[in-house]
């Protein structure tokens, strides 16, 4: 096929699509206007972390390895996975929840005090 050959292509659509709601828009003026803005409700007082954190680092029975280990945070299994999650994020490193203790690869004692006064723990200790 040539280009001698080819059809001429049919010219395209005002719009993309077929707007059912165009011929309302000349009667807008006409609606009600909606209920006025409410103000926002007061915010709820931020939920408060646990009121103590002892953070240690560890080698003992881990290959010689460090890790630093978060305890006595006293929070329930659903909510020590979402800590654990948002802690290894921030600090860049790899850890698991042992029992009631979170394990955090590295040593973090200097970073890690910070970061869990910022979620809400009111006392660190870091031993």
């Amino acid at each position: 096929m040539g280009k001698k050959d080819r059809k001429p292509e049919p010219a395209a659509p005002a719009a993309p699509f077929h707007n059912p709601f165009a011929a309302l828009a000349g009667q807008r003026e006409a609606l009600p206007s909606g209920p006025a803005p409410q103000a926002a409700p007061p915010k709820p007082e931020a939920r408060k972390g646990p009121a103590k954190a002892v953070v240690r680092m560890e080698r003992k029975g881990r290959g010689g390895k460090e890790v630093t280990v978060v305890e006595q945070l006293g929070l329930p299994p659903a909510e020590r996975e979402a800590w654990l999650k948002a802690l290894k994020g921030s600090l860049g490193c790899g850890g698991a929840v042992e029992e009631d203790v979170l394990v955090l690869q590295g040593d973090h004692r200097e970073r890690l005090p910070a970061l869990l006064e910022a979620r809400g723990v009111r006392r660190v200790v870091v031993g």
